[in-house]
């Protein structure tokens, strides 16, 4: 698991002064690029050699709002995974460990035809994707 704190900025909030929904998606994002980079993957380079690894689906569950100013902790770890393909579970909380969001991403390994691929040995490994598979 990787986890990793940032404080919320006031241009992050809407007017109702709480972060605003869309915004969750810019630190899940944030947090999936820190998670691969603590396991010494290079996604830029995944990307320059004409492959990728695209969101295909995002569930998020909102439990409570975030604030200007207040301290955040984004946690990101495999949750299930197939041949082409993992979801992510990361949690985010707040204060004193306030549960905030809790989202699943889907991710899919794409070739250079932008076809969906196996996930190559060498980042199962560094991920520790040794989960089994839940669905093809």
């Amino acid at each position: 698991m990787h986890t990793f704190s940032f404080r919320v900025r006031t241009y992050e909030c809407d007017s109702y002064g709480h972060v605003n929904n869309a915004v969750y998606l810019n630190y899940l994002e944030y947090g999936r690029d820190m998670y691969l980079q603590e396991k010494g993957l290079d996604y830029q380079a995944l990307v320059a050699s004409g492959n990728g690894i695209w969101v295909s689906e995002a569930k998020l569950f909102y439990q409570s709002p975030a604030h200007p100013g207040e301290d955040l902790v984004l946690s990101t770890q495999p949750h299930e995974m197939g041949a082409a393909w993992v979801v992510l579970k990361q949690s985010l909380h707040g204060p004193e460990g306030r549960p905030v969001l809790e989202a699943y991403l889907k991710l899919v390994w794409v070739g250079s035809t932008g076809r969906p691929t196996r996930i190559p040995i060498e980042w199962k490994h560094k991920l520790g994707l040794t989960i089994p598979a839940t669905k093809a």
